[in-house]
């Protein structure tokens, strides 16, 4: 792992944010940070996501007429273990080579050097391939492979490395988690 990758992902899990781009941000905005390389997607008039490799935005709107108000963003690590051209060039000219897997041990020790802390919270809808952890001032999750399943997790990536980091996951989502089957 680059010292330069580990510092990406420790500032997408401190400030929520990819280079900058905000989960709520415009496409304009995040086409602005993350430049014109994207494949765009949208399924409908009311929803659209932004694939541009490592990095997914999703937006959502009222009506075909309404500005789109951003929801959420994802990392996609697990596409860095296929090799190839995952990084797009505005985080590869910041950040430089980025290694095929993301060991969450390592950084989880290198936030925790830092005085961030990820908690781990049930994902019962994932259990048990997945655990998930969060991050309670920048609102990120991230999602870490714990079993290998055929069909479930990737066959290139191991017990421990980092599957997906995604942003927002408000209070009221880590609730959920936290309570679900409890009714």
């Amino acid at each position: 792992m680059t010292p330069h990758s580990l510092a990406f992902y420790m500032s997408v899990v401190t400030t929520g944010t990819v280079l900058g781009a905000r989960p709520a941000d415009t496409p304009d905005r995040v086409a602005t940070v993350l430049g014109p390389d994207f494949a765009e997607n949208s399924p409908d008039d009311t929803n659209m996501w932004r694939d541009y490799g490592l990095a997914e935005f999703f937006w959502t709107r009222e009506s075909a007429g309404h500005p789109w108000q951003g929801h959420h963003f994802s990392l996609q690590v697990h596409r860095l273990a296929h090799g190839g051209k995952v990084v797009n060039d505005a985080l590869r000219t910041r950040y430089g080579r980025f290694a095929r897997r993301l060991r969450f041990e390592k950084l989880q020790r290198l936030l925790e050097r830092r005085g961030t802390t990820l908690l781990e919270i049930p994902d019962p809808w994932n259990a048990p391939n997945y655990r998930l952890y969060w991050q309670p001032e920048s609102q990120v999750s991230v999602s870490v492979v714990a079993e290998h399943e055929e069909y479930l997790t990737p066959g290139n990536l191991r017990p421990g490395d980092v599957y997906r980091i995604s942003a927002p996951m408000p209070p009221e989502q880590v609730e959920r988690h936290l309570s679900y089957g409890q009714e």
